[in-house]
């Protein structure tokens, strides 16, 4: 009995906590309250998922946070190309802190995603280990109709919802490359830099795979919004 009263009690004092945050009741700093909108330069927390999920479900919203990136893109319509395909709330990006070379298109909530890694974690850590920016990102695409590995059987990629991004290699400002193939294996800054990535978008996007995961992934990042949370 004594049990279940303070397990009662705990749970009216969740609930009331709860509604004195959604109401602004209780004012804590915006970064730990979870009603309040993510902020693309608020430093990355353990709301943030929850934050980022939020935003599939508010396009509005969504666009809102995404005005605050360092990133020239436009609205694309919504479109379907066949069952299960097609992107909502999407934009066609032409750049973000670095050029992009091919434009492409992300889901609002997976371009949000994008903006924080790079602001909180692509530029940072290329400044530590190589005192530059990064100026350019080179990348396989986004978008695309297909299922998981490119099998025409089997649940569809996030790809084919516009949800996620595969990242090749990345260009400093003095044009020196560093590639997922040639350079995770190794022991030196451009291999640290590139686990500074992956383990840092593991805390940002739902879905992070990377080269130990399988030999598909050997030569890109795969970032994704919106399904399974996993860091490989």
């Amino acid at each position: 009995m004594k049990t279940t009263t303070a397990l009662l009690l705990l749970g009216v004092g969740a609930m009331a906590l709860a509604y004195a945050l959604y109401s602004g009741t209780i004012r804590i700093p915006d970064a730990w309250n979870p009603w309040a909108p993510i902020s693309i330069a608020e430093s990355p927390n353990w709301l943030t998922g929850f934050k980022l999920g939020r935003l599939s479900d508010d396009g509005s919203l969504c666009r809102a946070v995404l005005e605050e990136a360092e990133m020239t893109y436009v609205v694309v319509p919504d479109r379907v190309t066949g069952p299960g395909c097609g992107f909502f709330d999407a934009v066609r990006i032409e750049a973000t802190t670095a050029a992009v070379g091919e434009p492409f298109t992300l889901s609002c909530r997976a371009a949000v995603a994008l903006a924080i890694w790079e602001r909180h974690v692509l530029q940072p850590a290329a400044r530590e280990r190589f005192g530059q920016s990064v100026a350019e990102l080179e990348h396989f695409g986004s978008y695309a109709c297909r299922g998981v590995y490119g099998r025409e059987d089997g649940r569809l990629s996030r790809h084919a919802t516009a949800d996620a991004l595969d990242l090749a290699g990345f260009i400093l400002d003095d044009g020196r490359r560093i590639r997922v193939l040639s350079d995770w294996p190794g022991e030196d800054d451009e291999a640290g830099f590139l686990r500074d990535l992956h383990e840092g978008a593991c805390g940002i996007f739902d879905g992070v795979l990377g080269p130990e995961y399988n030999p598909a992934h050997r030569d890109h990042f795969h970032f994704e919004t919106g399904g399974f949370r996993m860091c490989r």
